[in-house]
C-alpha cells in the first residue's frame, strides 16, 4: 500500500533544495542528519522516483523534483498561512463577525466601537445588516448573523439575548422654555407637539402612561421609528421628543438640549445571538466590548445580564 506524504518530507526536501545539503538542512529544521535522510527516502518511495543527484558534493534536485518544486512550495506557504491564521484565531485576531442592527445603530455609535475594536485585529472583519426588529428576530432564529442589536424582544428559545436598559431624556431645540428646568416631566410638556416613537413599539407605550398617569394629553406630531429621526426633527425646531440618551449625545452640538424625563422610562436594548448556533471567542468578545460601550448610558438598576 502506497504512503501517505507527508508534510515534513516537503519542508526537508524543499531545505535540502535549498541548502544542496542533508547537513544544513537538518540544522535549519532542527533535527538530525538521519532524520532528515529518512524523510527523502520515504518520500522518494511514496514518489517513485530519485530526487537529488549527486554533483561536485553537492545535492542536485533531479528534474522530476524541479518540476514539482513550484507545487511543492505554494502547499507549504498555503499551510504557514493556515497556522498563522490559526494562531491570529486563537488570539481573536482574526474572524467574520455578521452584525444585525437597529437602522439608527449602522450610523451612530456602532461604527465607532467597531473602529475601536478593530486597531489591533487586522484580521478580523465585519457585516453590518440594519433593519427593522422583526427581520433581525428572524434573522437569528435562522442563524444567518452572528450577533445583532434590537429592542422591543419578547424571547424567543432558539435565540439568546442580553438585555440592558439605557437612560432616556427630553430633548428640545436651544433657547426653548424648558431649558430653565432641571428636569421634565409630563405636565411640563403639555401643550407641546411630541416627537415619539411608533404607537407599537414598548416605549411608545411607557412614555404614554407616563402621560396618562398625570392626565396630560400627548399631542403627537410626528411618529418615527428611530431616534436619530427625532433628534434630527428637534435640533431643526419642529418640537420636542423623549428620547434615549444615546442618541441624544449625538446631537449636543446640533443646537438641541437635555434633561432628564420623570418618571424614569428605559429605552431596553436587546443584544441577542442564536441560541445553538456556537459563537466564536472573537464574536463573543465583540459582544461584551460592545456592551461596555453602553455602560455611560445604562440606567442605575440595568444589570446588563438576563
Amino acid at each position: 500500500m502506497k504512503q501517505k506524504l507527508r508534510l515534513r518530507q516537503f519542508e526537508a526536501l524543499m531545505a535540502v533544495v535549498q541548502h544542496s545539503s542533508v547537513t544544513r538542512a537538518a540544522k535549519e529544521l532542527g533535527i538530525s542528519q538521519p532524520a532528515v535522510s529518512r524523510l527523502l527516502s520515504d518520500l522518494g518511495q511514496t514518489l517513485g522516483f530519485t530526487l537529488f543527484n549527486r554533483r561536485d558534493g553537492r545535492l542536485v534536485p533531479t528534474q522530476e523534483v524541479q518540476f514539482l518544486q513550484s507545487d511543492i512550495q505554494r502547499v507549504l506557504d498555503l499551510m504557514g498561512q493556515i497556522d498563522d491564521v490559526s494562531q491570529s484565531i486563537t488570539q481573536r485576531k482574526a474572524g467574520h463577525i455578521r452584525i444585525a442592527c437597529l437602522p439608527g445603530f449602522a450610523t451612530s455609535h456602532l461604527p465607532n466601537v467597531i473602529a475601536k475594536f478593530l486597531k489591533n485585529r487586522p484580521g478580523v472583519s465585519f457585516t453590518i445588516e440594519p433593519d427593522r426588529p422583526e427581520r433581525i428576530l428572524e434573522w437569528m432564529i435562522d442563524e444567518q448573523f452572528d450577533f445583532g442589536i434590537t429592542d422591543g424582544f419578547r424571547g424567543h428559545s432558539a435565540v439568546h439575548s442580553r438585555d440592558i436598559d439605557v437612560r432616556t431624556v427630553c430633548i428640545f431645540p436651544t433657547g426653548h422654555r424648558l431649558q430653565n428646568c432641571t428636569h421634565i416631566s409630563p405636565p411640563d410638556l403639555a401643550g407641546e407637539k411630541i416627537i415619539h416613537t411608533r404607537r407599537d413599539s414598548d416605549f411608545f407605550r411607557s412614555l404614554s402612561n407616563a402621560f396618562l398617569d398625570t392626565n396630560t394629553p400627548l399631542e403627537t406630531l410626528v411618529e418615527t421609528r428611530q431616534f436619530t429621526a427625532a433628534c434630527e426633527l428637534v435640533s431643526l425646531g419642529v418640537g420636542v421628543a423623549v428620547v434615549s440618551e444615546l442618541d441624544a449625545v449625538k446631537f449636543a452640538d446640533q443646537h438641541i438640549l437635555m434633561r432628564p424625563f420623570l418618571p424614569k422610562i428605559a429605552h431596553r436594548l436587546s443584544l441577542v445571538r442564536p441560541t445553538l448556533k456556537r459563537p466564536s471567542a472573537v464574536t463573543l468578545e465583540f459582544i461584551d466590548a460592545f456592551a461596555a460601550s453602553l455602560s455611560p448610558f445604562r440606567t442605575s438598576d440595568d444589570t446588563g445580564l438576563l
